[in-house]
């Protein structure tokens, strides 16, 4: 009877010391989660890569993987995420209430914008009259358009800057048609026009290179460097503070180097 009771009172002091540890892991895993929203292509494989780096500071990382350009910045300001490494500081810029609440806390690389073509292997072999389908949000719709300006395809008006778009083209001698499609859906589009103007991240996640593959392609002068963005006020935390120097680390400028060969370029 007594080495029953010594084993019920046993197993009971056992259990509170398992729910004890569970409460304090518990505590503890929510102090030093971090979570971030990202696009898959490079900038989740990147999380990825130093996600090791940040649990030996005792920080779990947390990739959030969207496909689109609008909801990693939704979800910031409704506190699902802690920060979000995806866009650029003119398309932050492009929304009043992202510019307003969210703030940019350091650049990591810059991906090309290119022009390509499933139908056609060089830029004047494109038709009079082609169609070429450009990304229909403000940012990245005048960033395709200055490209196709850059490379002498049309002229756009005096003063139209990063947010140009098609009612600004005041010269088009090959008479172009441009259709405005999302993004994301660009690459897919490519067998239902003759061209289309695509992120880099995305044209990296079908497998297209914007060395190899695109038509045309920003320069290295390109103003878009992918940023990580916090909630404002989020700046000094020891957790995104840690996440820069992970993210701006000799490990990464490597790997960025060797393993994307050019396709995206470390600013860092």
């Amino acid at each position: 009877m007594k080495k029953f009771l010594f084993s019920l009172l046993a197993a009971g002091v056992l259990v509170l010391m398992v729910n004890h540890t569970l409460e304090a892991g518990s505590k503890k895993e929510s102090g030093t989660l971090l979570t971030v929203g990202a696009t898959p292509v490079p900038h989740a494989e990147l999380l990825h890569l130093i996600r090791h780096d940040l649990a030996a500071q005792g920080i779990t990382l947390k990739v959030v993987e969207f496909t689109d350009y609008v909801q990693p910045n939704t979800a910031l300001l409704h506190g699902d995420l802690d920060a979000n490494f995806f866009q650029t500081q003119p398309y932050l810029d492009s929304h009043h209430e992202w510019s307003g609440k969210l703030v940019s806390v350091f650049g990591v690389h810059i991906e090309p914008f290119g022009l390509y073509s499933s139908k056609y292997e060089d830029v004047n072999d494109i038709p009079d009259g082609a169609v070429i389908a450009i990304p229909n949000d403000p940012n990245n719709g005048g960033r395709a358009l200055l490209l196709l300006q850059a490379k002498g395809i049309i002229i756009l008006r005096n003063g139209a800057g990063l947010e140009a778009n098609i009612r600004d083209i005041t010269a088009n001698p090959r008479n172009f048609r441009f259709r405005e499609l999302e993004a994301a859906q660009l690459p897919r589009s490519l067998q239902d026009v003759d061209a289309a103007c695509i992120n880099g991240n995305y044209a990296l996640g079908v497998g297209l290179h914007p060395l190899r593959d695109s038509l045309i392609i920003e320069g290295a002068e390109s103003p878009y460097i992918n940023i990580v963005v916090v909630r404002k006020g989020m700046e000094n935390d020891p957790r995104i503070i840690a996440l820069e120097s992970a993210l701006r680390s000799q490990k990464v400028k490597d790997h960025i180097t060797g393993f994307y060969k050019g396709d995206i370029a470390p600013i860092f």
